[in-house]
């Protein structure tokens, strides 16, 4: 059945109670579209809802990656869930969001309520990352607000939803190329650019592994991803970033920050500004002096 009748998956996460927030945090970087907590009996259980447009074993295999580096999280239980009101009681999880100094995340179905003087970036919730709720998202574009600079060029590693090519291009960038690794979420890049009137001749959405095979150089990188790639697409860096160009790096718990800082280093790159909240941190580096 598809997700227009109202049916949907769900994946159950069981933790400690101190994992609430990690639960969340994890069932939306897996993709969820709304989630419930339970607690009980000195134990916390999340049940993350998904889109029936993949199959259940597909988000499972998503969900166990993600959860991986988490050994108190588990999986307890999943199926489907037959819910009409689901269908329609979900869109009020995604309400309009201020974000940084000037931006406003919004649902397509927001369109219309923009506050003055706000720079709206329409991002339909579908399966891919980056919706704009999540807290390493609201990193990646107050660091975007910060350095993206009229004229310039930008690749960004791991689009997801595309919603940081779109910021781009709305504070001033030239051209984006949009990276995801998934050719299953370009086509929600390519939506969210049309609900944004962004053609490709502003932003070219390709499938790619992180920085492997781009050619030039471009004056912004931004990666919102996690840890292992973005430790592994570091050394690539500076091959691709023009000489007084500037990295965005988000998707990294506060826990990782002094490895990632050493990290930096070797791949000849220096911290210019960081950003925390919550657990969640990330960075914006450019070349050592």
């Amino acid at each position: 059945m598809s997700a227009k009748e109202g049916f949907w998956w769900y994946i159950t996460l069981e933790g400690n109670l101190e994992n609430e927030e990690d639960l969340s945090a994890l069932a939306d970087l897996s993709g969820s579209i709304g989630s419930e907590i339970q607690e009980n009996s000195g134990r916390v259980a999340l049940k993350a809802y998904y889109r029936t447009t993949q199959d259940l074993g597909a988000w499972i295999e998503r969900v166990q990656g993600i959860i991986s580096p988490w050994p108190g999280i588990r999986i307890v239980d999943m199926g489907r869930i037959e819910n009409k009101q689901w269908h329609t009681a979900w869109k009020e999880a995604f309400p309009p969001l201020r974000v940084g100094r000037h931006f406003i995340v919004m649902a397509p179905w927001h369109r219309g309520n923009e506050p003055l003087e706000t720079v709206p970036l329409y991002i339909f919730p579908g399966s891919a990352f980056g919706t704009g709720y999540h807290e390493s998202t609201q990193i990646a574009l107050e660091l975007l607000e910060e350095y993206v600079k009229p004229g310039m060029s930008v690749v960004d590693v791991g689009a997801g939803s595309g919603i940081l090519s779109i910021a781009s291009i709305k504070l001033g960038a030239e051209t984006v190329q949009a990276r995801d690794h998934d050719p299953a979420v370009l086509p929600e890049v390519r939506e969210n650019l049309r609900l944004n009137e962004i053609g490709e001749e502003k932003v070219v959405v390709v499938t790619g592994d992180l920085l492997n095979g781009f050619e030039g150089t471009v004056d912004l990188v931004c990666a919102n991803i996690v840890f292992d790639p973005l430790a592994s697409m570091l050394p690539l860096v500076t091959t691709v970033l023009s000489d007084e160009g500037v990295a965005v790096f988000s998707g990294l718990t506060f826990s990782e920050r002094d490895t990632f800082i050493a990290l930096l280093s070797g791949a000849g790159l220096s911290p210019v500004k960081e950003t925390r909240k919550g657990e969640w941190w990330g960075v914006a580096a450019a070349r050592t002096p």
